[in-house]
């Protein structure tokens, strides 16, 4: 039996991280789902969106499924991912490079230099932050062709500096709003080795926090769905689902 799929984006991107990402998956029968989050390309304004705003919108999706549904997050999806998973029945959950939730800690100085640096736009938790075509080209997409890079940063939008300051600097979050996670979901973190932005280390954290397991891939970065080796991300992400489901039957 195959269960659907809802595979959830980062920040600044849109349901098109997933386009070649999805297929595997489609090719082995599962029906997936790409949503946008709120305020990401469909007209709504993002600012002032909240993580829990992103969580209620992926949990609804799950409610409406059929079946629990597998929840795969990339980044900051991969956070809202976990808050969702708490919120509403979901068979599994997978992690791409996720961002951690309320008490785990960065695990090297690029994580802490992301969590101070927008105070230079000064109160960025009230406004609609632009992405920052160097950080993109320096640490999300650093290892793909710059035309690539280009294109893929031509499609992102503006992201909820509220959402940033919940991720980035959940220690000052006085409703500790990321702290949610699900509980008996069997999980799987992947990791790319060479990533600065979620370094393995920070994604073994997660995945211990959730009771997971974690895999690495050394010579990958943060762009896990969509740069070299993504085939065999995806490639693992299926024999999870498939060992899952043969332990479950």
């Amino acid at each position: 039996m195959t269960v659907p799929v809802i595979m959830v984006h980062g920040a600044f991107c849109g349901g098109w991280t997933f386009d070649s990402f999805r297929k595997p998956f489609e090719a082995a029968g599962h029906v997936v789902q790409t949503p946008a989050l709120l305020g990401h390309g469909d007209g709504a304004l993002v600012a002032g969106r909240s993580m829990a705003d992103y969580a209620r919108q992926i949990a609804d999706l799950c409610q409406a499924c059929d079946t629990p549904p597998i929840l795969i997050g990339h980044s900051m999806g991969g956070l809202v991912a976990q808050m969702a998973a708490a919120r509403a029945p979901v068979s599994r959950l997978i992690l791409l490079a996720p961002s951690p939730p309320w008490g785990v800690s960065g695990s090297s100085l690029e994580e802490a230099a992301s969590a101070v640096s927008l105070y230079a736009l000064g109160p960025y938790w009230l406004q609609a932050v632009a992405p920052d075509y160097a950080v993109v080209e320096s640490y999300t997409l650093d290892r793909l062709p710059r035309t690539e890079r280009k294109a893929i940063y031509a499609q992102m939008t503006a992201e909820s500096g509220r959402a940033l300051w919940e991720t980035l600097n959940w220690w000052l979050d006085p409703f500790m709003t990321t702290s949610a996670g699900p509980q008996n979901v069997p999980t799987l973190a992947i990791a790319g080795g060479r990533d600065v932005i979620h370094p393995p280390a920070t994604v073994r954290q997660t995945a211990a926090r959730l009771g997971g397991s974690c895999e690495v891939f050394p010579q990958m970065s943060h762009w896990l769905p969509g740069e070299p080796g993504w085939q065999d991300v995806a490639e693992t992400c299926l024999d999870f689902i498939a060992k899952q489901h043969r332990a479950a039957a």
